[in-house]
């Protein structure tokens, strides 16, 4: 098991203080905070991640904090997996700039 734990369902209005308090109740070591924000609006997205300073620490958290209420909602808390990784790129599918992936003009 990884020490990056998931935090989803989270209230918008907790910010990384309050959820790194709420992490290191029972004495346990948090290294990082990073609440997931819209690239565009920057405002919070619900869920975020956080990196325990041991596989203990973070099992212990999700067991302590999965299922809890934190604001009217009720947390998700499960460790980390890891991203797949992205298929695109250049001569990635789809659309482009007018043209579809057979060459011809696109419809817009």
């Amino acid at each position: 098991m990884g020490s990056r734990v998931y935090v989803g369902n989270l209230p918008f209005e907790v910010d990384e203080r309050r959820l790194r308090a709420l992490f290191e109740e029972g004495g346990h070591q948090v290294t990082d905070v990073k609440i997931v924000t819209d690239r565009d609006t920057g405002r919070p997205r619900g869920f975020a991640f956080v990196d325990m300073a041991s596989d203990r620490d973070a099992q212990a958290a999700i067991s302590a904090l999965n299922g809890r209420e934190l604001g009217g909602r009720t947390l998700t808390v499960s460790e980390a997996r890891e991203r797949p990784p992205r298929r695109g790129g250049p001569g990635g599918g789809g659309f482009t700039r007018g043209r579809s992936r057979y060459g011809g003009r696109g419809r817009y």
